[in-house]
């Protein structure tokens, strides 16, 4: 990309309405990646209003290697990070990635995918999932903080448009680019091939174009670290086993388990030490003042952790564009995208701590020594009759996505442009296989958890040696409540399928030199379907292995854990091979399911609207610059909510019984929106902004779904007539452009959030809930008694404010070799408050919380230095996002789930060795930065924390 600016000018063309004239013996010529920040500049400023934009630095060179990532640049944009560390989805504003909409090529678009249990596991609600897609089958991406009536609502942090590019996009008839890179991580010890070509041609004086590009990368990432699962007070599972002679006894006499006088369990003797019994048992919670134990913590399933994963993404882009002359322009864009993901995470345990006294779990521990803090968090432990677990997760799940669109324009005379779009897409997400498989070492002595170095994570002694098969058991329970291995299907395969439809059209009008009006309407649909497979008495199979079958036949070794992550960590564990275990049980391809059922949730959305808009300049008029927008924008919502209530019944084939539950709705907003830009001085510009948003609710809250536990009388329920998320923003910002290429900016934004979506747990007798009694049978609960049931549910909302400032200046005001620098910061606060109702009543909040929202980092803040002249250029990146809350409530003794800040560091650097062929290298994550979540905003018991490691690439890129 080249760009020109006049020596001393201090206007673009855009500003002052001239002819921008061709560069002269004077001027400056720009290229590379100050190109695309003055190119992006050039936009933001020329717009009524506010946004921010990435520009390619050429065609198929986005500036960095991840959208997500990129974005960090953009002032009010935190990053949030997936497995591996790469970036996945954003906030904007302290609002989470919920509450953003993304368009491919103007057409909102869905893209979702899976994950890690810490992460979600997958995402089934509306934020877009940015690692679907490689980088560089995009020219553009532009992030829009204030709304206007013609783009259309669902946003309420900011509307991301990504684009591809054109035959039309560049300034040559003919242009080929092709790069190459490898790359490679510190922990994968992997060298992995990425690679991306572009081919762009118009014909002549046709104004026929086309334009075709595909990337493909190949990826291995390896995690390593510790994970808590949990955090949970020692009473939640009752408690240690009680020292001899100690009343009352813990756990009591039983047959079934062999607790006894002498023994916690069946050949499990008493050996907590009394002191340390005593020290738990008299920790309580101020809430809790009358039970013992409330007031130690624990993890729940204290472990390390080996994921491994391989990745392979591959997209493309087809545009034919027929452009004759600039009063016509029809185009159709094509977009292909597809994201395969093995995965295999891999856990050395200690299960008790999440296992109550029914499957000998807690209670069976002997205490034999321990350490709290003044909050009540585990320093040390040491304890016998812990059951030790070596457990795998294997994952294979895919996301592909397609597109089309057709896209026209044509300007009728002077005055009317009409222009207008029809699309189609299709995002599906499949979770192949999840298998999780284990076994079990039980009763072992020794096993320790010790803080005391003063780290987020602990060291974990295991007492025996975990790499040891034979130390281990896989089979049908030695007695009532023990588990000893086995292996679960986690209800795959599954499905997630969004369809979208698209039509539009808009008017634009030129009433006069200084004022246009804009109309149009659209009509969208979105159609999301899950597809889930529920296994019924073969979900989870516990069998003995066949004769001759041992367990050294089926294992094999996790290593170098103890060299990448440390802290205690053992150089090696045995766990089961899942390929094995599957071709021991014939498991894919006899499935052993003796029923098997389907349920098939699902949420569709038609959206008809219109809006009205003037778009005015009346500079000429007052004397200073003055533009802006105002509009009303109107839409009608229709929603249908499907879901299956599922019910054993033994006389089914499939042993399924249910009935299908439908609920269909619609509901009306009236948008208005206007943008102001002032310009009282030269280069000096005002921005004001006010406008009413709304944004959907998560669409599987939205499915009449249900859950039900009748044992523990618990459930979950969706809940199709949620209400919109609505909002009355402000914005207000300044802007100073002070020489070419530079700004300084200051914003303030507030945002009067006026309903939420929480997840409320109430007390309800079970018959109020029009469910059928059959849910109950088995279970010797009644309808009558009263049930603890989670549903999303409308709530009131709370403030959100904050300020951003902004600078990005180049050296050009310095001489030789300090004017091919260049520097750009930004920083954003944002402070907000919601009102969290945690228990209700008869739908009266019986229990409230007042914090901040859910995915709101109160800091964020990006720095780039770089420099750069016609052969080289480098810069270096820092990304800072302060710490956030993932979830209120938390487990019960904690108030919230929370991510602690991170600091991330990047930096790249580029070659001309000629004028078509340059070479780059790029290296992410150069600090070693860790990910880490905590519960507890007190405490800060770390949940889990793991490393990603250095990645470096290196490759060349060819054009023509």
């Amino acid at each position: 990309m080249t760009v020109s600016f006049p020596a001393c000018a201090q206007e673009t063309a855009a500003q002052d309405g001239t002819a921008q004239q061709p560069p002269s013996a004077e001027d400056i010529i720009v290229t590379g990646f100050r190109a695309s920040l003055n190119a992006a500049l050039a936009d933001k400023r020329d717009q009524t209003a506010a946004i921010d934009t990435i520009k390619a630095e050429d065609l198929g060179k986005f500036p960095d290697s991840n959208l997500a990532e990129s974005m960090q640049r953009i002032p009010g944009v935190a990053l949030q990070r997936g497995d591996g560390g790469e970036g996945k989805n954003i906030s904007v504003r302290g609002l989470g990635a919920d509450f953003t909409r993304v368009r491919i090529n103007g057409m909102e678009s869905a893209a979702q995918t899976g994950g890690s249990d810490i992460y979600g596991a997958g995402n089934n609600g509306r934020s877009f999932d940015f690692n679907v897609f490689p980088t560089e089958i995009f020219s553009a991406l532009t992030v829009r903080k204030t709304p206007s009536a013609d783009v259309e609502e669902g946003s309420l942090g900011a509307t991301v448009d990504l684009s591809a590019p054109r035959p039309f996009d560049s300034a040559k008839a003919f242009v080929l680019s092709a790069t190459a890179r490898g790359v490679w991580n510190e922990l994968s010890k992997q060298v992995d091939p990425r690679a991306s070509a572009l081919v762009s041609k118009q014909f002549g004086d046709s104004g026929f174009g086309v334009l075709g590009s595909i990337a493909y990368q190949k990826r291995h990432t390896r995690e390593v670290g510790y994970s808590a699962v949990d955090i949970l007070s020692a009473n939640q599972n009752g408690m240690f086993c009680s020292p001899l002679g100690l009343t009352p006894q813990t756990p009591a006499t039983s047959a079934t388990t062999g607790a006894s006088a002498a023994n916690c369990s069946t050949g499990n003797p008493r050996t907590s030490d009394p002191a340390a019994y005593q020290t738990v048992y008299d920790a309580r919670r101020d809430d809790l003042p009358n039970t013992p134990g409330s007031g130690a913590f624990f993890p729940r399933i204290p472990r390390y952790i080996n994921s491994q994963q391989s990745q392979e993404r591959i997209g493309g882009t087809m545009t034919l564009q027929y452009k004759p002359d600039d009063d016509t322009d029809i185009s159709l864009d094509l977009l292909y995208s597809r994201f395969n993901v093995t995965r295999d995470d891999n856990y050395i345990e200690a299960i008790s701590f999440g296992r109550s006294a029914s499957n000998q779990g807690y209670p069976m521990m002997s205490l034999k020594d321990v350490q709290l803090s003044d909050l009540g968090s585990v320093e040390y432990a040491l304890l016998d009759g812990v059951d030790v677990r070596s457990e795998g997760l294997h994952s294979e799940y895919s996301t592909t996505f397609k597109q089309a669109n057709l896209n026209f324009m044509h300007r009728f005379g002077d005055r009317l442009t009409v222009d207008g779009k029809v699309g189609l897409n299709r995002s599906v997400w499949r979770d192949k296989v999840r298998m999780q498989y284990y076994m079990d070492a039980l009763d072992t002595d020794n096993f320790s958890i010790d803080y005391r170095d003063g780290g987020q994570t602990p060291v974990l002694g295991f007492g025996f040696d975990v790499s040891d098969p034979t130390q281990f058991r896989y089979g049908v329970s030695p007695g009532a409540g023990v588990v000893t291995g086995g292996f679960s299907l986690q209800g795959k395969p599954a499905t997630n399928t969004t369809n979208g439809v698209l039509g539009e059209i808009n008017a634009h009008y030129e009433v006069s030199d200084a004022f246009k009006v804009h109309l149009g309407g659209q009509y969208r649909s979105s159609d999301f379907k899950q597809r889930l497979t529920t296994y019924y008495t073969a979900d989870t199979l516990v069998q003995n292995l066949p004769a001759g079958t041992s367990l050294a036949d089926l294992t094999k070794q996790i290593t170098g854990v103890d060299s990448l992550w440390g802290h205690g960590a053992p150089s090696s564990w045995a766990t089961l091979d899942w390929r094995k275990l599957a071709d021991t049980f014939n498991l894919f391809d006899a499935r052993t399911c003796t029923g098997c059922g389907e349920i098939n949730p699902g949420v569709k959305e038609e959206e008809s609207s219109a809006y009205l808009m003037g778009t005015f300049d009346f500079s000429d008029t007052v004397g200073f610059g003055l533009r802006g927008d105002v509009g009303l924008r109107y839409i009608h919502t229709w929603q249908r909510s499907t879901g299956y209530l599922n019910l054993a019944d033994a006389t089914s084939p499939t042993g399924l019984a249910g009935q299908f539950r439908a609920v269909s709705r619609s509901y009306d907003d009236w948008l208005p929106s206007a943008n102001l830009v002032i310009e009282p001085m030269q280069n000096l510009l005002v921005r004001l902004s006010a406008a009413k948003v709304m944004s959907r609710p998560a669409l599987t809250a939205l499915a009449p779904t249900v859950t039900i536990n009748p044992v523990t009388r618990s459930g979950s329920l969706g809940n199709p007539l949620l209400e919109p998320i609505r909002a009355t923003t402000f914005d207000a910002a300044v802007e100073w452009y002070f020489r070419p290429g530079a700004l300084l900016s200051a914003a303030f934004f507030y945002k009067d959030i006026k309903t939420y979506v929480q997840s409320v747990n109430s007390l309800v007798p079970f018959s109020s809930l029009g469910l059928p009694d059959a849910l109950l049978t088995g279970s010797n609960t009644t309808p009558d008694e009263l049930f603890n049931i989670a549903t999303p549910t409308n709530t009131p909302g709370g403030p959100l404010k904050g300020i951003e400032l902004n600078a990005q200046i180049p050296f050009n005001f310095m001489t030789g070799f300090f004017s091919h620098f260049g520097v750009l910061a930004n920083y954003t606060h944002v402070m907000s408050k919601i009102n969290y109702c945690l228990t209700s009543s008869g739908g009266v909040c019986t229990v409230t919380t007042k914090d901040d929202l859910v995915g709101l980092s109160k800091d964020t803040a990006s720095g780039t230095l770089y420099w750069e002249n016609a052969k080289f250029s480098i810069r270096g990146t820092i990304n800072y996002r302060g710490p956030f809350i993932r979830g209120i409530p938390a487990s019960p003794g904690s108030d919230l789930v929370g991510n602690r800040a991170t600091t991330f560091v990047d930096a790249s650097a580029s070659y001309n060795l000629t004028d078509n062929v340059k070479l780059i290298v790029e290296g992410t994550n150069l600090t070693d930065e860790q990910n880490s979540l905590y519960t507890d905003s007190q405490r800060q018991d770390t949940l889990f924390q793991t490393r990603v490691g250095r990645t470096i690439s290196a490759g060349v890129n060819v054009k023509f």
